[in-house]
């Protein structure tokens, strides 16, 4: 299975003025690079957990139908599915209806049950979906905020100190605790 963004969040759960007032920043001589590297801090803490912070909309592509109808989804936290695609042998499409489609994301990793029309032989899937714990940076929970503003603050403290092919240097403990907290491992 493979995951792709299809719109990336519209705004960042950490804005600039708090990312200022965090750093004790008065003039705005450096926001270029400060808004860099808030979304670079947001992407590394998504991708190191797993979660989606600010809503935004992925696909996920399966090449066959699933074993039993279940598929677990990792993007966390779920907030709906926007729509199935299957795909018959020969690559038609067939849009799956909202009855025959059960989502439990309420766990992690959330799980989706389908029931597979009877008329047809199905391979591929598209799973688009709504991922994220809200529309406002404020939706997203404090100790993530706080993890992002650490990251941004540590990146900046050390942006001239090492050569560029050496960056990150590492992760403040700060940030690794937080994200630990979040962090989804496999057995």
């Amino acid at each position: 299975m493979t995951l792709a963004i299809l719109t990336a969040p519209a705004l960042e759960p950490v804005t600039l003025a708090e990312l200022r007032q965090f750093l004790r920043l008065d003039n705005g001589s450096e926001d270029a690079l400060l808004i860099g590297l808030i979304k670079a801090a947001r992407e590394t803490l998504e991708q190191q957990t797993g979660l989606a912070l600010v809503t935004q909309t992925w696909r996920l592509y399966a090449d066959r139908w699933p074993r039993h109808g279940l598929i677990k989804i990792a993007k966390y936290p779920l907030r709906s599915i926007v729509s199935v695609t299957a795909y018959q042998d020969d690559g038609t499409p067939v849009a799956l209806a909202q009855d025959s489609i059960h989502l439990n994301g309420s766990t992690r990793p959330a799980r989706l049950y389908l029931a597979a029309p009877s008329h047809a032989a199905l391979s591929g899937l598209e799973i688009d979906f709504e991922a994220g714990f809200g529309e406002a940076g404020t939706d997203v929970p404090d100790a993530l905020r706080h993890a992002i503003m650490t990251l941004v603050a540590h990146w900046y403290e050390f942006r001239g100190v090492f050569d560029v092919s050496q960056q990150p240097v590492s992760y403040p403990p700060a940030f690794e605790r937080t994200v630990g907290l979040w962090r989804r491992i496999s057995l």
